[in-house]
């Protein structure tokens, strides 16, 4: 199914398809996204992908104060300030979760309300094939993938660029890819 982000009920709906476990391809802040509950969906996306569960997915979140539901550490105020924004933070995960994840809490109010109608994080991985280039062009993605996914937003062609990536898993903050956001 195709519905326009712009329709009054789009986010409802795109919150319900994610509360029943499916894959939804979302526009982003940045460009669109395959989109699931963290923790229930990864499998089913590195399927639709093609490539290994073992390189995780990032993370959206609703607000920044929800990082802490998922992590410990104490987030640099200079940086946890910068959210909501197209910045992605590595953590070490809290309790018993094993590892490390990747969180960002997009610039997008409308993206933002989703997940925090969905109940929990979202996954979002760039729509595309492992290896190649990340679609942008919402009727190839429909072409591509509208088999493959229970639901695909239209916002129209999206060309953002790529978030910022910083590893704050060994407690001091690390720039992997710097990208719309500038870290000092």
């Amino acid at each position: 199914m195709r519905i326009q982000k712009k329709a009054p009920d789009s986010m409802d709906v795109v919150a319900a398809e994610l509360r029943r476990g499916n894959i939804a391809v979302i526009p982003t802040d940045t460009i669109y996204g395959f989109s699931g509950l963290i923790g229930k969906t990864a499998e089913t996306i590195a399927r639709i992908k093609g490539r290994s569960e073992d390189k995780p997915f990032i993370a959206l979140i609703a607000e920044p104060a929800d990082i802490y539901r998922y992590t410990e550490i104490k987030i640099p105020e200079h940086i946890l300030s910068l959210w909501p924004a197209p910045l992605t933070l590595i953590v070490p995960l809290k309790g018993k979760r094993q590892g490390t994840q990747a969180f960002r809490c997009p610039a997008d109010d409308w993206l933002r309300s989703v997940v925090a109608a969905a109940g929990d994080a979202v996954y979002s991985t760039s729509v595309n094939r492992s290896g190649m280039p990340p679609l942008t062009d919402i009727d190839a993605i429909c072409c591509e993938f509208e088999d493959s996914v229970s639901l695909i937003v239209d916002a129209g062609n999206l060309e953002g660029l790529p978030s910022t990536l910083v590893d704050l898993s060994s407690g001091t903050p690390r720039v992997l890819r710097q990208g719309s956001v500038v870290i000092d």
